[in-house]
């Protein structure tokens, strides 16, 4: 999948399900994937800093990424560090099941 479907898949996802974090100022959405004995999850938040993504592997946070430039820069890595837990073609097809 490329950058720019991950993004429209993503922000759809987003606007769809999008949870306030508590002052309406702060709003994030969250996709999981498991397979047997792991988990793979990034959380987009949208508040006055911009977009960030919080990214946790086996429900441990392991980095916090500013903006879709920095994140889409971060998918080869992750996937190298994370795979088969995390494929993105898998990871963000799912998430498009869902729309």
């Amino acid at each position: 999948m490329d950058a720019q479907k991950i993004v429209e898949v993503f922000e759809a996802y987003f606007e769809k399900f999008k949870k306030t974090e508590g002052d309406r100022t702060s709003w994030s959405a969250y996709w999981t994937v498991y397979t047997p004995g792991h988990s793979f999850e990034i959380n987009m938040t949208k508040c006055p800093r911009g977009t960030r993504f919080k990214i946790f592997s086996d429900k441990r946070k392991i980095e916090e990424i500013e903006g879709w430039e920095a994140f889409l820069g971060s998918l080869d890595r992750l996937e190298a560090a994370y795979g088969p837990t995390f494929e993105r073609g898998d990871f963000f097809a799912q998430m498009e099941e869902m729309l």
